[in-house]
């Protein structure tokens, strides 16, 4: 039963990768645009910046771990 429930947080196809990256993409942005109205001016700018560049980092992550995964479970097939 717990095996099963543990394949509800696993990654398994590109389609699943966009929907987690885009989540993160909305909260990111959500925190970005408080930090403008918190820090207004250049600071709330570079901590916006700061925020979707760890999205872009954060999905690179995912996909490289995504495909390196699929390849794995090919060669042990």
């Amino acid at each position: 039963m717990w095996k099963k429930i543990g394949r509800l947080f696993v990654i398994k196809t590109r389609f699943e990768a966009c929907l987690i990256i885009y989540a993160l993409a909305v909260g990111a942005m959500a925190r970005g645009a408080a930090y403008l109205e918190q820090y207004p001016g250049i600071g709330g700018k570079l901590l916006l910046l700061a925020c979707s560049g760890a999205v872009f980092l954060a999905g690179a992550k995912i996909f490289d771990c995504l495909r390196y995964e699929q390849a794995a479970a090919r060669q042990s097939d």
